[in-house]
């Protein structure tokens, strides 16, 4: 079609429409790709809101000859949700859990309904969906039943097929079914029917199945029947076992079919499933170490004798790369030594005894056998979580691994029995060794999947050849031992090109006959499970392409370079959890459930831009500012990203390079400069401050430089804290410790900075404030890198002689002290990253060095009231990300009487100056509202309310009228 004919076309469908449709080259970009290897630039993207909209785009499909790739969060492996058609995303609007049925045990969904978020509202019902995969924080329930997933707990559970009662669906004639179970003679009736393509599909079906040839041929090539992970090709393996083919078989369900599908048969719109009991509260998991891969395997048939929930595995590869991962890193408190492969086996009893009973009996026999050297339990509920997180990071955390080569998924779906499974990895290792390949090991070793992963550089035309013969290899020596070329993670583009030499050329000719019947026009999903490309085309990096090497003010040298920085990204989708996980990533997307607003959208066309821009200045394009524009820079990504993409900062160095081609706003100019700005109304702070809150005369200032009217701005204090530090300083033979005057407490909140100064000396410190510029935090928020480069060599060579473990340095905003920590040592010049190192080794938030010398004594609690309180506390996102919010806990804590909570809140939406401009007020409010505002609201008066970050607490202040304090304000006020 001509593209004027092609746009005329698509006004009309959008008119049509009730959900939105988006044709501009940024959407299309960041859709292209999904969490695999694959790249393909879609024709459209829509977010449909009703059925009526899945049906006009399926009409639209036909009468045009397009394609429609239907899309959920995103994570799938094999190429499953690219391609040239329009990709048409659930997860806005179909979202819905329709009917809970308790007595019956069933649930009504629609299809973007995640995971966890299913569980948590069945929580009160004492039920739960069975299967649980590694995603369960954003997959979703049709992602979930395209790619049949199963998770950790398959061993009970099984797959998302075998808890699959009913699909309500649209086919490819536009027509609405619904496909539940059916008696023999229902389906009899079935196939009797003259009901346009539904009956179709029955007849066909009856046709296939009943052949003896059929039949025999089924029997003998599909995968092993015991293997509870398989999920190669259409399941018509699973239909020729049921009741109309033989006796006694399961009623026939062509939900069963649909499930693994992969989106290539039919549109779903509902999906009814099975649920089952909440299990046993008392749960503990035994991590076993081993020296080896081989000790591991034979480990796990050990550890299956005493029927565990889940026997899980990490290779001593992955383990390594959690090291380098803030928040993995402090998931593996449990680790004894460097372990060539751990297994994590989960028990549900009745009672503590009988799981520690099973640990020892079981952990006595591995001993007797002479596998593993340490089996620590680990648990109650937060510690069973952190070995959880720990093992689902891998996903993500296997893009750490420093340069071009990766380990890629490619074989990492294959399943085999568990008692084959020795033999089979010996037989793999030989291939890779034949390959001259290493490979990485993980996942669900219970059930006889082991996701592999060959590391390989896919910018290399060699290494891309080398991706299709070990797939190929592969796919041989997993029909050798009988296995599915798939468990879980669906054939997709990956793994569709071998389906005939897994079940044999006849099936496979089967199942082409299937999608001609159900998809005559090749509408869903095409080119995927049948009729696939050759599974090394279509890859995100073209053969031999070379990496840009692009001179940044950041020193990305860790990552070799900003563009691999950005390829750190491999679209697990972490960036995707919601506000009810408790997970603090991408505000902005949480608020708007956009997915241009995620980590992974950002990181991507990032990728694309600095990768093909022909600009001499790779930076200079506004779709990347845009895209950027609605980034809090709130460094959650950083700690919870398993792949460490550090967006704020990527942000940061994106506007100073878009400023070197481009002129900087006079807001932003004025933002950055704050500090200057604040200096010179300090010498008439009455006055600065009344212009400022004038009713008249401060709206219109804030209109004129694009402030939100509904925003305080922030008062200057009557005097900065460094002249009332200088007049009344005293010497004394106390520990010396040096207090970091930022440029918010030293001008704004100036009364948390003299409380700070006189809890301390009451606590027997001398506080120095000593010679310092400002942090350069205002600069990076706007991006202004050089000037915050200049500030940090500034600073870094102004402190490094004072500053040591017996005189640090310590800071009262989060954001600014954390600065020293964060950005310094990527910011100074090469020659200075030693000092600047160490210098952050002894820089703390107050609250960190307050906790620190409370846990050794030098801190009392007779120093405090013994009077009681309850404090609840919100922790500003750099203090989350960058460092913990355990040091606040534990210091509102510490008084005798004084018990103190967490409000499980990410950003609250000021986010520094966002907050504040015109445009983002809103989108503000809205991530504020999201936790934090509502919780503030639902507070007794008589609880204390703490913040630690300034831009926090004038957030709480505007939107609720709570006074929050500092945690300092608190202890300085119970104190004896």
């Amino acid at each position: 079609m001509e593209s004027t004919i092609q746009n005329t076309l698509f006004e009309k469908l959008q008119g049509r429409m009730a959900g939105e449709l988006h044709r501009d080259m940024t959407t299309r970009l960041l859709y292209a790709t999904d969490a695999s290897a694959y790249k393909v630039l879609p024709l459209a993207v829509t977010y449909p809101k009703t059925e009526d909209d899945l049906q006009h785009l399926i009409q639209f499909a036909s009468e045009n000859n397009l394609s429609l790739i239907p899309r959920a969060a995103g994570t799938s492996l094999a190429g499953q949700v690219v391609g040239d058609g329009i990709v048409v995303d659930i997860s806005k609007y179909f979202t819905k859990i329709i009917e809970v049925n308790k007595e019956e045990a069933w649930v009504r969904v629609q299809p973007g309904v995640i995971l966890d978020e299913l569980n948590l509202h069945l929580k009160n019902y004492g039920l739960f969906f069975g299967p649980e995969t590694s995603t369960s924080s954003r997959c979703m329930l049709g992602g979930m039943l395209g790619n049949n997933s199963c998770g950790s707990h398959s061993i009970i559970y099984g797959s998302t097929r075998d808890h699959t009662l009913e699909v309500s669906c649209i086919l490819s004639d536009g027509k609405k079914a619904i496909f539940s179970s059916l008696s023999k003679a229902e389906f009899e009736s079935k196939c009797d029917e003259n009901n346009g393509l539904e009956s179709k599909l029955y007849q066909q079906i009856n046709r296939i199945l009943l052949s003896d040839e059929n039949q025999k041929a089924i029997t003998k090539e599909y995968p092993d029947p015991k293997i509870k992970r398989r999920n190669t090709g259409y399941a018509i393996d699973i239909l020729a076992d049921s009741s109309p083919f033989k006796p006694n078989g399961k009623a026939f369900n062509f939900s069963q079919l649909l499930a693994g599908s992969e989106g290539t048969l039919a549109f779903t719109t509902e999906i009814k499933l099975h649920l089952v009991p909440v299990p046993p509260k008392e749960k503990a998991l035994v991590c076993a170490h081993f020296a080896n891969l081989e000790d591991a395997i034979k480990g796990n048939l050990i550890a299956l004798k005493y029927h565990p929930g889940a026997v899980e595995l990490m290779d001593e590869q992955i383990l390594k790369l959690t090291e380098g991962n803030i928040t993995q890193a402090k998931n593996r408190f449990f680790l004894e030594g460097n372990p060539g492969a751990l297994l994590i086996i989960e028990f549900a009893r009745e009672s503590k005894g009988e799981i520690d009973k099973i640990a020892r009996e079981m952990e006595a026999e591995f001993r007797q056998n002479k596998l593993g050297y340490h089996f620590p339990i680990v648990s109650g509920s937060q510690n069973i979580s952190r070995v959880w997180d720990l093992r689902k990071s891998a996903l993500g955390i296997l893009s750490n691994m420093i340069g071009d080569a990766k380990p890629v998924s490619l074989i990492e779906d294959t399943s085999v029995t568990p008692e084959d499974l020795y033999d089979y990895i010996a037989d793999f290792k030989l291939l890779m060794k034949k390959h001259d390949i290493e490979c990485v090991f993980h996942a669900h070793i219970g059930t006889g999947e082991i996701h592999l992963r060959p590391i390989l550089n896919l910018k290399d035309s060699k290494d891309q050849e080398k991706f299709h013969a070990i797939a190929l290899d592969s796919a041989k020596l997993v029909k050798k031992h009988n296995g599915s070329l798939s468990g879980e993670h669906g054939d997709g583009r990956l793994r569709g090109e071998f389906i005939s030499i897994m079940i044999g050329e006849q099936n496979y000719q089967l199942l082409r006959d299937i999608k001609q019947c159900w998809d005559p026009q090749n509408i869903f999903n095409p080119g995927k499970i049948v009729d696939t490309p050759k599974m090394n085309t279509h890859l995100r990096y073209q053969p031999n392409q070379e990496t840009r090497d692009i001179k940044t003010y950041f020193d990305f040298s860790t990552d070799m370079g900003i563009v691999r920085a950005t390829e750190r990204c491999n679209g697990s989708g972490d960036c995707r959890n919601t506000h009810i996980t408790g997970k603090g990533m991408c505000p902005s997307y949480q608020a708007t459930l956009d997915e241009k607003l995620t980590t992974r959208a950002r990181a991507n066309l990032f990728r694309e831009f600095l990768t093909d821009s022909t600009k001499i200045n790779p930076f200079d394009h506004k779709e990347l500012y845009n895209i950027l524009d609605l980034c809090l820079s709130c460094k959650a990504c950083k700690s919870e990203c398993p792949s460490s993409v550090d967006m704020a900062k990527l942000k940061a160095e994106f506007l100073q390079q878009y400023y070197d081609s481009n002129p900087i706003p006079l807001r932003s100019k004025l933002i950055a400069n704050i500090t200057k700005i604040n200096k010179l109304g300090s010498y008439a702070p009455s006055l600065f401050n009344s212009i400022n809150q004038h009713p008249i005369i401060g709206k219109i200032i804030k209109n004129n430089l694009g402030f939100a009217e509904e925003r305080s701005i922030p008062k200057l204090h009557k005097t900065t804290l460094r002249k009332w530090h200088s007049s009344s300083k005293k010497e004394s033979n106390k520990k010396k410790v040096y207090l970091f005057a930022d440029e918010f407490t030293n001008y704004n909140d100036t009364p948390i900075g003299i409380k700070t100064i006189q809890l301390l000396e009451h606590l027997n410190y001398q506080v120095i404030i000593p010679d310092h510029k400002e942090s350069g935090r205002t600069y990076l928020s706007k991006g202004l890198v050089k000037k915050a480069k200049f500030l940090a060599i500034k600073n870094v060579n102004l402190l490094k002689d004072l500053i040591s473990e017996e005189s640090p340095l310590i800071g009262i905003e989060p954001s600014a002290i954390l600065t020293f920590r964060d950005e310094y040592p990527e910011l100074v010049t090469a020659n200075m990253v030693k000092d600047a190192k160490l210098l952050a080794k002894y820089t703390y938030t107050i609250e960190e060095f307050l906790y620190q010398e409370m846990q050794n004594g030098k801190i009392k609690k007779e120093q405090f009231t013994s009077a009681k309180k309850e404090v609840k506390f919100h922790t500003h996102c750099y203090q989350k990300a960058l460092a913990s919010s355990l040091p606040i806990k534990e210091i509102l804590s510490f008084p005798e009487n004084y018990n103190a909570t967490e409000i499980q809140s990410g950003c609250c939406g000021m986010a520094g100056s966002f907050g504040y401009e015109k445009e983002h007020y809103d989108l503000s409010k809205k991530v504020g509202e999201l936790v934090l505002l509502p919780e503030v609201r639902r507070m007794p008066k008589t609880t204390l309310l703490a913040a630690s970050g300034t831009s926090c607490r004038h957030q709480i202040k505007d939107e609720t009228e709570r006074e929050a304090l500092h945690p300092v304000e608190i202890l300085f006020e119970a104190l004896r």
